[in-house]
C-alpha cells in the first residue's frame, strides 16, 4: 500500500511567539533590537514628513545611538558604546542580524547558559566598539573620515556568540544549504577570514568591529574550556527568572496530571518518548561538556528520571 509522506505544517504563530516573546535571554535580545529598529524607523518617518534632513546618512535618533569614532564625540556621548550594538539602519540590516542572532543563540544555549549568552553579547559588542574606536584613531588610513564615521549594528556581538560556541564545541556539525555538513570551527574561521580580507574593500569600521567581537568570543570560550571563566564575577547579578526551561520540561513529565485523571496510553507513550529524547540530549551534553554545564532544570529532569528507573 502506497502512503504519501506529508511534511508537518509550520505553526507560524507559535514560531513568532517563540522568537520574539519566548521566556529566555535570546528572545529578549531579539525583541530589544526589534523595538529599537521600529522606534528609529517611526522617528525617521516623522522627521522626514517634517522636513528635517538626515545627517551623514543617519536618521535623527540614530545620531544619538550610533558609536562615533572620534574621541571628542565619544566623550560627549559615552552611552553609545552600549546602544550601538542594538541599532540597525535599514530592514535588511536588521533582518540579517536577527536571523544570525537567532540561529547562533540556539547553538550557544544548547551547551551554555542564557546568562553566558547575555554576557557574550554585551562584551562582544564592547570589544567590537573598542577595536573600532582604536583603529580609527591609530591608523592613518582613517584620518580623513575619523570625525564623520560611526558604528552601528549587532554584528560584533553576534559574531562573538558564533565564535564562542565554535571554540567551545569546534567539532559540532551544522547543515548548510548548498554546502551540506560542515563543522562549526570551519564556519567560524571562514567568517573571520572574510572580515579580515574585507577591511580595505568597504565598510572597514564594521569589519574591524566584527574582528574585535570575534576575538573576545574566541579567548573567552577558550578560557572556559580550560576551566577558567573570567566572567564569573558577574554571576552574582540577579537575572529575571524567566523559567523557560522549567516550563519546557513539564510536558515531558509522565506522572499523573494534577487534575487526577489518568493519561491515555497514547498520551503517556508520547510524553515518555519526548522525555527520553530530552534525557538523551542531556547525557550527550554531559559527555561533551561535563555535568557542571547542565542547567538546574536539566539536572532536575535527570534526577527524576533516575528515580523512576
Amino acid at each position: 500500500m502506497y502512503q504519501q509522506y506529508q511534511r508537518p505544517s509550520v505553526n507560524w504563530n507559535e514560531l513568532f511567539r517563540n522568537i520574539f516573546f519566548g521566556k529566555n535571554v535570546l528572545s529578549r535580545l531579539i525583541l530589544i533590537n526589534t523595538i529599537i529598529f521600529l522606534l528609529t524607523a517611526v522617528v525617521h518617518l516623522i522627521t522626514w514628513l517634517s522636513g528635517i534632513p538626515d545627517y551623514s546618512g543617519l536618521t535623527l535618533l540614530s545620531r544619538y545611538l550610533a558609536l562615533p569614532s572620534g574621541l571628542s564625540q565619544l566623550a560627549k556621548m559615552p552611552w553609545t558604546i552600549f546602544t550601538y550594538m542594538f541599532l540597525h539602519q535599514g530592514f535588511l540590516h536588521w533582518l540579517f542580524n536577527m536571523v544570525m542572532l537567532y540561529f547562533g543563540g540556539i547553538l550557544f544555549t544548547e551547551y551554555l547558559s542564557q546568562r553566558k549568552l547575555l554576557m557574550t553579547y554585551i562584551f562582544g559588542g564592547l570589544a567590537g566598539a573598542v577595536f573600532f574606536v582604536l583603529a580609527f584613531n591609530i591608523f592613518p588610513a582613517f584620518a580623513a573620515v575619523r570625525q564623520h564615521s560611526v558604528a552601528l549594528g549587532a554584528s560584533a556581538s553576534i559574531l562573538a556568540i558564533i565564535i564562542a560556541i565554535a571554540t567551545y564545541v569546534p567539532d559540532y556539525t551544522v547543515h548548510l544549504f548548498l554546502l551540506g555538513k560542515i563543522k562549526l570551527k570551519w564556519l567560524a574561521i571562514a567568517f573571520v577570514v572574510l572580515d579580515v580580507l574585507s577591511v580595505p574593500q568597504g565598510n572597514p569600521g564594521g569589519h574591524i568591529a566584527h574582528i574585535g567581537g570575534a576575538l573576545w568570543g574566541f579567548f573567552w570560550a577558550l578560557s572556559l574550556r580550560n576551566g577558567h571563566d573570567f566572567l564569573r564575577i558577574f554571576d552574582g547579578i540577579k537575572m529575571p527568572d524567566l523559567k523557560q526551561r522549567e516550563r519546557k520540561y513539564k510536558r515531558f513529565d509522565t506522572s499523573r496530571p494534577a487534575s487526577g485523571h489518568p493519561m491515555t496510553d497514547e498520551e503517556y507513550n508520547r510524553k515518555r518518548v519526548a522525555s527520553q529524547k530530552e534525557i538523551d540530549k542531556i547525557l550527550d551534553k554531559i559527555s561533551k561538556s561535563g555535568y557542571s554545564s547542565l542547567t538546574k532544570a536539566e539536572k532536575e529532569l535527570l534526577f527524576k528520571s533516575s528515580n523512576k528507573n
